[in-house]
């Protein structure tokens, strides 16, 4: 089972939002989904749902024309989409029925995932009168009670204590395991690391970055080496760097942990060892260098950002150069 995006586009009153948005995903894989708000991935979302159609472009499963089906997708929506003031297990049930199970159905996967959740308990509540953390389980519980192929959840962690995390984090590896597709938006990305293989990140209505994110991250830390030492605290070894081998490194970022290096051409890690030994630099980690999700998120949409700041500003210079 592979679900695919080609070439999407979209406007809204005349103005492009998607400019050919291509990206695909299989079953028993988590694709992260990621970019900051207004982005435009919650159109994409709404274009694979059929809320939205694509102006061209358009959306295949297994190499075929995808024809949406309510009982095909679970969507777990950021603000949440249930009735508060209607009891829980009554309403679950009628979305079920409209997702096409029988009445059988709707009632046992009612029951099912609200204990699966473990908010069988509220079963008889109003939606309204439960914690914002199992309201979102609830709301999660309703996502799948259908038992649809494709779960698409938009930042399922909002409100959720870390005990219900670890909860919620278990259903998404049973759904991968159980060769579901899973789209995951969040702009928590150490959650996108732990389930997502693969991500997209899309700027300004374009994917900007893609791919699997193992081999992202090794491009993205190719050649740079993270260094700390016992004796020094960072911002003194940066100094000592900046220094002494200023010719065989660049200095490319630090936390209060490690200062991060990227060797210059023609030097080696070898030879920047033996110039730390040289120092007398007690050394308490050196090695390769390996950039967080969000380090690469930052990097990514900020240089875009940059790019389109640059251009604004060359057209207003070109623009008043033109009035002149």
């Amino acid at each position: 089972m592979k679900l695919e995006v080609r070439d999407i586009k979209k406007s809204f009153d005349g103005k492009e939002i998607l400019h050919g948005i291509n990206f695909k995903v299989e079953g028993g894989r988590a694709l992260g989904l990621l970019g900051r708000n207004g982005a435009g991935k919650t159109t994409t979302i709404r274009i694979i749902m059929d809320v939205f159609h694509a102006d061209s472009g358009e959306v295949l499963m297994d190499g075929k024309k995808f024809v949406f089906t309510s009982d095909q997708i679970g969507y777990l929506p950021e603000e949440r989409g249930l009735y508060p003031k209607r009891v829980i297990k009554e309403q679950m049930i009628y979305l079920g029925r409209l997702r096409g199970l029988t009445k059988k159905q709707a009632v046992d996967n009612t029951a099912k995932w609200l204990e699966r959740l473990q908010v069988s308990e509220y079963a008889g509540r109003k939606l309204d009168t439960l914690s914002k953390g199992n309201q979102q389980k609830v709301q999660l519980a309703a996502t799948l009670v259908a038992e649809p192929d494709i779960v698409i959840l938009d930042e399922p962690f909002s409100g959720l204590d870390p005990v219900n995390s670890q909860i919620l984090k278990d259903v998404i590896r049973e759904l991968i395991a159980e060769g579901k597709i899973v789209i995951f938006s969040s702009h928590q990305m150490s959650y996108v690391e732990e389930f997502c293989e693969d991500i997209v990140i899309i700027n300004h209505g374009e994917v900007v970055l893609s791919g699997n994110l193992d081999e992202i991250k090794a491009e993205y830390g190719n050649g740079r080496r993270v260094i700390a030492a016992t004796n020094y605290e960072v911002d003194a070894l940066e100094e000592i760097l900046k220094e002494n081998l200023s010719e065989n490194v660049k200095i490319v970022g630090k936390n209060r942990h490690y200062i991060i290096v990227e060797l210059s051409k023609g030097a080696d890690q070898w030879q920047v060892l033996d110039d730390l030994k040289r120092l007398h630099i007690d050394i308490k980690n050196f090695g390769m260098y390996e950039p967080s999700l969000n380090d690469i998120f930052v990097s990514r949409v900020g240089e875009e950002e940059a790019e389109a700041e640059d251009k604004q500003n060359l057209s207003e210079v070109s623009g008043k150069a033109g009035n002149k």
